[in-house]
């Protein structure tokens, strides 16, 4: 590819931005690897062209963070983001970093350990719509609330695969250089959308960053999570291209196994050994062609609505996986310090849930004691259990069965104090009665601990 080719994506770029006479903002969809690496450069260089008071137009750089991504790649992307923001203050640039993640109530963990949601795979992927899609759908919406209309420039190429060449053939409006998308006062604009993946490596290789990194790191991790760990850092366009790795969340159970985790281990980051054996072990639990595939050892035979079918996990492999995750990351900060697989919030916001599902002998803050030796500040109130379930039984020696009822009823009240949100409070005890009068999710769960 020739570099005119490159100059012609850059002024179109640049026409684009200035002569658009709507304020509307752009919005940069930023992952780090290099389709989005070479977008952003692309813009970047082209309003370096111009005066810094002709950059009027804002441009946001988002990046999601689904909170379970590859470690290697949430470090590198860490600090391309804070070398943007560094160079977009010296150099003047309208430009403004942004991150998106999931809310609490849908993160992987919270689903996973908490709701029993079992790991996603093809007939139940679950994962993609809560941690990516509906936190940065949210983001455009509330900049489509703020300026009435947005364009996104994604680094979406024909070449990536057959479904993204369908899927950008569908929207596209021959002669248009923005497509509308599925969110009315949105718009996007793909520059690279007919560039090979030879020509993305080319155009790395040849134009430096302009925000002052070295996109020699770029490629090194794309070599070392490559099956072909000789791929060069192409300049000659007949040379097959390296980099065909892609990079997801490192508990990715879709896929049949992790192929970019594996040669990462194998190039070096052996520290990423326990991730991936804890990775394998999930996948076990959903895999159909497993010659000791036992969904029932896992799932219970009532799903969350009490429809019969197999349900979530049992709640006693709910508690195995956390204690499995916290092994885990013990493990990992050894050579790794820095690293937390699961934050504190979502250890409470799984006990929240552990305490709706009726799970009494579980608790997450003996677990995390067991495992790491200390508490948790916000689930000190744990610590109190074992007391007050004594006392219940205690106080109710001749009425036993109301020792569940009465704790869990203490529990529901407890909860809405941890989450400092009183609101639905008489809903979650009506819940509780209910669910004691005519038992059915947890009345299976009591068979299983008889």
């Amino acid at each position: 590819m020739t570099e005119d080719i490159w100059h012609q994506i850059e002024n179109e770029i640049l026409d684009q931005y200035l002569n658009d006479e709507s304020p509307r903002p752009w919005i940069v969809a930023f992952s780090g690897g290099k389709d989005s690496t070479t977008v952003l450069q692309l813009v970047w260089n082209s309003l370096k062209s111009i005066e810094p008071e002709k950059r009027k137009r804002p441009i946001h750089i988002v990046c999601n963070n689904t909170l379970v991504e590859n470690p290697v790649i949430l470090s590198y992307v860490k600090k391309q983001l804070d070398l943007i923001k560094d160079a977009a203050i010296e150099q003047s640039m309208p430009v403004s970093v942004e991150h998106t993640i999931p809310s609490m109530n849908n993160t992987f963990w919270v689903n996973l350990i908490g709701r029993g949601y079992v790991a996603p795979n093809t007939l139940f992927r679950w994962c993609t719509e809560r941690l990516k899609i509906n936190p940065t759908t949210q983001y455009i919406r509330d900049r489509i609330s703020l300026y009435g209309e947005v364009i996104i420039l994604l680094g979406t190429r024909k070449a990536e695969s057959n479904t993204r060449s369908r899927s950008i053939k569908r929207y596209e409006v021959k002669g248009k250089r923005l497509n509308k998308h599925q969110l009315p006062g949105a718009y996007v604009y793909a520059p690279l959308k007919d560039i090979s993946t030879n020509d993305i490596w080319w155009y790395l290789a040849e134009n430096a960053s302009p925000w002052n990194s070295n996109n020699n790191d770029l490629v090194h991790i794309y070599r070392n999570a490559s099956d072909d760990n000789d791929c060069p850092l192409i300049t000659d366009t007949s040379t097959p291209a390296c980099g065909r790795s892609r990079f997801g969340c490192w508990v990715c159970t879709v896929v049949s196994s992790d192929k970019s985790m594996q040669n990462l281990i194998t190039t070096g980051d052996t520290w990423m050994r326990p991730l991936l054996e804890f990775r394998n072990m999930l996948a076990e639990t959903v895999n159909r062609d497993s010659p000791n595939y036992e969904p029932q050892k896992y799932r219970m035979p009532i799903r969350r609505n009490t429809q019969v079918g197999l349900g979530p996990y049992w709640p006693r492999w709910r508690q195995y996986i956390l204690e499995q995750l916290l092994l885990t990351q013990k493990e990992v900060q050894k050579a790794m310090p820095g690293i937390q697989l699961i934050t504190e919030q979502e250890l409470v916001a799984i006990q929240v849930i552990w305490d709706r599902d009726f799970i009494s002998e579980y608790i997450v803050d003996e677990t995390y004691s067991k495992v790491l030796g200390s508490r948790i500040d916000s689930l000190g109130f744990a610590n109190n259990s074992f007391q007050e379930k004594r006392l219940l039984q205690e106080a109710c020696v001749n009425h036993k069965s109301d020792v569940e009822l009465i704790g869990s009823l203490l529990r529901a009240q407890r909860n809405k104090i941890l989450l400092r949100n009183k609101r639905g409070l008489q809903k979650d005890i009506e819940s509780v009665l209910d669910e004691y009068i005519n038992p059915t999710f947890t009345d299976v769960y009591r068979k299983d601990k008889a």
